[in-house]
């Protein structure tokens, strides 16, 4: 068995996914990881993936070329989808899931209806990945609260569970061309930053400083205390019901919510 090792990354899993094919070791006796194994299985080789922008453009392309720009999409998004230790220990791993899938999918007449075949584990494995990571970037668009800063930028910061920041870059580019605006991710210490009149890119954020970042202007600080009074005056205390809340607003939003 040959296991080939790779970033966590699109481009990462996507070089894998070149890799691996051009090996030509054979499809059964292939398996990718995106993590460091804790421990080694006996009787594999393992190889480690250089990721390389080239390969995964390639990929890209064959991809969006083959199986169409939606298949394409969810494979994206399931690559950026996050697991945890115990689904990684007993689960299909995500980077092999999304290969094994890309292989069926390229045997296809049609590939574009790949993810229909959810009787594959690989495939079943590949639309989960895909539809947490659509859930929780879509919940964003609506959960996420900016806030402006004394130096007038627009400031947001959410604690997501996937990597969702170019979907939330690609919306908010649209809806705010000619606002300058960060949203930072907490979790994985990535923003995504755009200047005004300009696109949005995704950059290293271990370094922001925070008591910047809780600096809001004046004009701010009245809005939020307007949106608080709002948010309390069309509250209707007889139908309190902080189950159903929850439900319709996973608590794990509140911490970046104003009104919360």
């Amino acid at each position: 068995m040959y296991i080939f090792i790779c970033e966590d990354s699109i481009d990462g899993i996507f070089t894998g996914v070149y890799d691996a094919w051009a090996s030509r070791l054979g499809h059964e006796n292939i398996a990718l990881m995106a993590y460091e194994p804790e421990n080694y299985m006996l009787f594999c080789e393992y190889i480690r993936v250089q990721t390389d922008f080239e390969k995964s453009g390639k990929v890209a392309r064959t991809l969006r070329k083959r199986l169409g720009e939606e298949t394409y999409g969810e494979l994206c998004q399931a690559a950026l989808a996050q697991e945890d230790s115990h689904c990684r220990k007993h689960s299909m791993d995500k980077a092999d899931a999304i290969y094994k899938t890309v292989v069926l999918a390229l045997s296809m007449q049609d590939g574009s209806k790949v993810l229909q075949c959810l009787g594959e584990p690989c495939v079943s494995r590949t639309f989960h990945l895909s539809r947490s990571m659509g859930n929780e970037a879509h919940h964003l668009l609506g959960f996420l609260r900016f806030r402006e800063l004394e130096n007038g930028i627009l400031f947001a910061q959410i604690h997501p569970k996937n990597q969702v920041l170019s979907f939330l870059g690609e919306h908010f580019s649209d809806r705010l061309p000619e606002e300058n605006f960060m949203i930072y991710d907490a979790v994985h210490r990535q923003a995504v930053l755009h200047p005004k009149g300009k696109g949005f890119f995704i950059t290293d954020a271990q370094d922001l400083d925070e008591g910047m970042a809780n600096r809001i202007s004046r004009k701010e600080e009245e809005y939020q205390k307007l949106w608080k009074g709002f948010f309390g005056t069309i509250a209707i205390e007889a139908r309190r019901n902080p189950k159903l809340q929850s439900q319709n607003l996973p608590k794990r939003f509140w911490q970046n919510m104003v009104e919360m």
